[in-house]
């Protein structure tokens, strides 16, 4: 058992193969540690998310260290048949890589049973193992967009993509089934210890496109509180994320910058899960129906109101604010920061969907976007008294500033040369425009050069990581990551700076500074009755 550092709220742990590693997540699962909060299990790996105030790091450490490291004994699930026309644009070349013909490949996909590993990746991506025994290399160059449906082998697994989405597997053809419905319970039709077989059809499925986002609210006898005028870049409901599902492979999602998303509550006083929308570059234009009471946090921005009769006037963010029917609420383009957060007295009636209201832009999965026209009702949600005191966490950077994160190395810091480990915290990092709520997409002079080359197999990934692709630029994981990735990540950002990191604008600087590890190295012995925390 390797056990690796990520941030200060998660451990890797690291094992022999698949075998060993679903062993011991069912004994975890057996036989639960206080303390540890998620597990993701993974091809090799399992990623242990933990609350720090009540274990430490260490003490996690050494209690998963005295467990026993066996195979897995899951027990064979139901079986799923699934039929596949195989007439993947890789068939030729996977067939050529396995030094078979095709119509072997699909003979031995199909005669071969496999069974549900883990998910990952995307919401109802699910590992496949077993089977044929197949073993080919992902693609070199991976595809913008793989079509939902598509039946695709990387290293030992099989997988079948749920959405559209983007993708470096090999694809041998395309099944009619739907992976992810959120109108089905589950939504993911396999589950882990599932089992799985492929069925040949000559017919190629004529696939409808279905909805992946759930309804704004429900429908009411009463006139909205709001209607939207203009939505500006990006507005989206969210709430503190979405727990518990991340066996179906959905991750959390939730509000960017956390700190003000609560505070937006406590301004109206509301519950500090409330929905809010969170709004990326301000631009957003609301009109009032009915009186309400609203507060805004988060991005530094102008924020006037215009009532129906009578001059505009500018009002004060991180202070309530109260609407009157006819007035119109504008809010301009931030001047620091990068998301705002505006709640409503009695929350936003929003359908949830897997228990939350967050949306996740890279699973698609949640309300959608605002748009022109929409009208926002209240949730009637309790209320307490509205907070006065509210202030910003920290002072929010400009497009020009240069911000300092804390960074926790590892766990994949070993698969880089030296002269990488240290460029990544001496050189200034640009925020591209290419960066959204999934990541910052960062650009520096110099690449980071791997010590390592060859595919790391799929491990669960948290906020905050610092993945590096093959070209060698870092993106940091926000919000939206998916829940497990396949390119090494050479440090995460510690737990205190990620709301920081949320409002990082486009054009920022970034500058990363190494704090020491919450564990020690692997190959130092861990003292059992150590009272050191992270």
């Amino acid at each position: 058992m390797n056990i690796l550092p990520v941030s200060l709220s998660a451990l890797l742990v690291e094992l022999d193969d698949l075998s060993q590693t679903l062993g011991l997540f069912e004994h975890l699962k057996a036989h639960p540690i206080e303390g540890v909060t998620t597990i993701i299990p993974a091809a090799r790996t399992l990623l242990m998310h933990f609350d720090p105030g009540r274990i430490s790091a260490r003490t996690l450490a050494a209690a998963l260290r005295r467990c026993p490291l066996t195979g897995s004994q899951r027990a064979s699930g139901e079986l799923v048949e699934i039929p596949v026309c195989y007439d993947g644009e890789d068939l030729d070349e996977v067939a050529r890589l396995l030094e078979l013909t095709t119509d072997e490949v699909i003979r031995r996909h199909c005669e071969a049973e496999y069974q549900v590993a883990f998910c990952g990746f995307a919401p109802g991506f699910a590992y496949l193992t077993g089977g044929a025994g197949f073993d080919v290399p992902r693609r070199s160059t991976p595809r913008t967009r793989i079509p939902a449906g598509a039946v695709g082998l990387a290293g030992p697994f099989s997988g079948i993509y749920p959405t559209d989405s983007p993708g470096g597997w090999q694809l041998i053809g395309v099944t009619p089934l739907d992976m992810w419905d959120i109108n089905r319970e589950p939504a993911a039709l396999l589950q882990p210890g599932m089992r799985v077989r492929f069925s040949p059809t000559s017919e190629r499925p004529k696939r409808q496109a279905r909805p992946v986002t759930a309804p704004q609210g429900s429908a009411r006898d009463e006139p909205p509180m709001l209607e939207v005028v203009n939505a500006g870049l990006q507005s989206l409901y969210q709430d503190l994320g979405r727990s518990g599902q991340t066996h179906q492979g959905v991750s959390a999602s939730g509000a960017m910058d956390r700190d003000a998303f609560r505070a937006a509550n406590r301004l109206v006083g509301n519950p500090s899960n409330a929905t809010a929308i969170e709004i990326a570059q301000g631009g957003v234009t609301i009109r009032c129906h009915r009186p309400a009471l609203i507060g805004i946090t988060g991005a530094e921005l102008s924020v006037t109101i215009r009532p129906e009769a009578g001059p505009a006037y500018a009002v004060s963010t991180w202070w309530p604010i109260e609407l009157a029917p006819g007035d119109t609420l504008t809010l301009g383009a931030p001047t620091a920061g990068a998301r705002s957060y505006l709640a409503l007295r009695g929350g936003f009636d929003v359908t949830p969907i897997l228990g939350s209201s967050a949306t996740d832009t890279l699973a698609r999965l949640g309300p959608a976007p605002l748009a022109k026209g929409d009208t926002l009702h209240t949730a009637h949600l309790p209320v307490s008294a509205v907070s006065l005191d509210e202030t910003p966490a920290c002072k929010l950077p400009q497009p020009k500033d240069t911000v300092t994160l804390d960074i926790v190395p590892g766990p994949r810091s070993d698969w880089f040369n030296a002269a990488a480990r240290e460029r990544l915290c001496q050189q200034v990092w640009q925020v591209t425009p290419q960066s959204d709520r999934v990541g910052l997409r960062l650009s520096g002079e110099e690449t980071l050069e791997r010590a390592r080359q060859g595919e790391l197999p799929s491990e669960g990934t948290v906020t905050g990581a610092l993945q590096v692709p093959a070209n060698g630029q870092p993106v940091l994981f926000l919000a939206d990551h998916p829940l497990t990735g396949g390119y090494p990540v050479i440090a995460c950002v510690a737990d205190y700076h990620l709301d920081l990191a949320g409002q990082i604008p486009v054009g920022a600087g970034i500058r990363f500074n190494p704090i020491p590890e919450p564990v020690p190295s692997a190959d130092n012995a861990l003292s059992e009755s150590s009272e050191v925390s992270p």
